[in-house]
């Protein structure tokens, strides 16, 4: 679709006012985590969707197709994933702020898109509600897509990535993926779960706009007015190079902007740290529930802390640093065989503090869900039982 046909079509114009606000004022809401992206991406701005059916995401395409035309918006059901990212990227070119949801083999798929969009600085926005794997696997739940979400693709592409926990986080930062994405030119990921986009909880809708955050600015980035090299500057958008110089030179202004953004994209929250003797990391939905598992172990007397990555690519990790500075003891808690392990070993890294003179513990349960009484029970066991001599995993 070109530029014309989008302003033609008034997929977007949220000064157009022959189409209501999706969310005018604040309201309270109970909803499924799926609806809960659909309305963000409505008051976010977003005005395509393209995607293909898998669950556990299926409802975001199911609200998306039966609310858009209220709003202006479009909808279109590709024969695949991969052909989905693709449109999705042709949308976002043609000038609409353009976005797709997938899940497990679906994320498999998306990997080129989202490399294309890495390598040609496109800002496509994708929700990853995350199922079991490998392969087909289950449909309900896991946290096993973090790795293909992070670092998926070829080369060395970057990205953001961002692991709400409650349907609130999940309001905020489906909007907040927008801005992003928009703002610095990185593909920008809101990985969810099973688990949060079937489960129902209340929240806050509100209107972006009334708290200072405006859609992000939007243009056509093929089909401008005027000749290209008299009138404009060609648009020249490429993802293909042929020798390793070219490629090298096209590679370092995006790797300087992205980590010159880092600082400004790391996202964490942590609780509880004074006087802690064992700091708990989790993210996304078992984040939330490790930070209600050191609320209970500080009822009882155990002085824990929590800490949840609220980015997964940029890692807060001069936060994670810092936070295990005062406190060197370790649980690592994840639906996964140790891919947030990873990703703080990686973090941890270049820390003054060397490995060996932390105790790190690890609680891995792929595909399982972790509730708050085992986290519970884990730390009293390193509390009590195993007070020295962690083990790094």
């Amino acid at each position: 679709m070109s530029g014309k046909a989008l302003k033609d079509s008034k997929i977007l114009d949220q000064a157009d006012q022959s189409y209501p606000l999706p969310i005018a004022g604040e309201k309270r809401a109970f909803m499924s985590g799926n609806e809960v992206v659909v309305w963000a991406a409505l008051a976010g701005g977003a005005e395509f969707l393209c995607g293909y059916p898998i669950t556990p995401q299926n409802e975001i395409m199911h609200f998306w197709s039966r609310l858009a035309p209220r709003y202006g918006r479009r909808f279109l059901q590709t024969e695949d994933e991969l052909s989905a990212g693709f449109a999705t990227l042709g949308g976002i070119m043609a000038g609409a702020r353009s976005f797709s949801a997938t899940s497990g083999p679906g994320t498999v798929l998306f990997q080129e898109p989202l490399s294309m969009a890495e390598m040609m600085r496109l800002p496509l926005v994708l929700v990853v509600q995350q199922r079991g794997g490998p392969s087909t696997a289950t449909v309900i739940y896991s946290q096993q897509e973090v790795f293909l979400s992070a670092f998926g693709g070829n080369g060395e592409g970057l990205r953001v990535v961002y692991a709400p926990g409650s349907h609130q986080e999940m309001y905020d930062y489906t909007l907040k993926a927008f801005r992003t994405a928009w703002q610095y030119r990185f593909p920008t990921l809101v990985l969810g779960d099973g688990y949060q986009a079937q489960m129902k909880e209340a929240l806050t809708l509100y209107d972006p706009a009334e708290r200072g955050l405006q859609p992000a600015n939007a243009h056509p980035l093929v089909g401008r007015a005027g000749v290209p090299g008299t009138d404009r500057e060609p648009a020249h958008w490429r993802n293909a190079y042929s020798v390793e110089e070219e490629l090298y030179d096209a590679l370092r202004p995006i790797i300087v902007d992205y980590y010159s953004a880092v600082p400004f994209l790391t996202e964490k929250e942590e609780g509880y740290l004074e006087g802690a003797e064992l700091v708990i990391i989790g993210h996304g939905i078992v984040g939330r529930t490790v930070r209600a598992a050191v609320g209970e172990l500080r009822e009882n007397g155990f002085p824990a802390a929590y800490f949840r990555p609220l980015t997964l690519r940029p890692f807060p990790e001069a936060d994670l640093k810092r936070t295990l500075s005062a406190c060197p003891r370790l649980l690592i808690v994840e639906s996964a065989w140790g891919q947030l392990a990873a990703l703080v070993r990686m973090a941890l890294g270049g820390s003054n503090r060397g490995r060996e003179e932390m105790e790190i513990y690890t609680y891995l349960r792929p595909g399982l869900g972790i509730t708050a009484q085992e986290i519970v029970q884990e730390a009293k066991i390193i509390f009590e039982v195993l007070p020295q001599g962690g083990k790094w995993i």
